[in-house]
């Protein structure tokens, strides 16, 4: 695994682009005022530009105006002294939302035809998924199971 993903490995390659990435991800937050570094990523370099991205439209905005401390900043990398400019792009991260739970609720009487058609059903399979859904059915303290 080391071989693979060191010097010599079909992967190193990846591997270095990515820690490059990292590093000047990494070097671009640690002097950027932390309400913008915390929107900043970089995602990638081709033909001599960094490319930027940021979460907000806004945050892209004041690093279009901040363009030419970046380039100095990541000049100070020697890796990174044949970067002449930088691409950017807004990518807005959206959170996950968690579907709302739906809550469904089997009245007694739908639970009492759900139990006789059990009761009548040939296929033991078929019986005992009726009988498993009738026993949702919410009764009153006085309204024993049908059964």
């Amino acid at each position: 695994m080391s071989r693979l993903l060191g010097g010599q490995g079909e992967l190193a390659p990846l591997m270095r682009t990515a820690r490059l990435i990292d590093r000047a991800q990494h070097h671009l937050r640690e002097h950027l005022p932390m309400e913008v570094g915390e929107h900043l990523f970089v995602g990638g370099f081709r033909d001599g530009k960094l490319t930027l991205i940021t979460d907000r439209a806004v945050w892209l905005t004041r690093l279009r105006y901040e363009q030419p401390r970046l380039l100095d900043l990541l000049h100070q990398l020697p890796e990174f002294a044949a970067v002449t400019g930088f691409t950017f792009k807004v990518r807005p991260v959206r959170p996950v939302k968690v579907p709302p739970r739906q809550v469904r609720h089997l009245s007694g009487p739908a639970g009492d035809e759900l139990a006789a058609c059990a009761e009548d059903a040939d296929d033991p399979r078929l019986k005992r998924a009726l009988q498993r859904l009738a026993a949702h059915a919410t009764r009153g303290d006085d309204a024993p199971p049908h059964g």
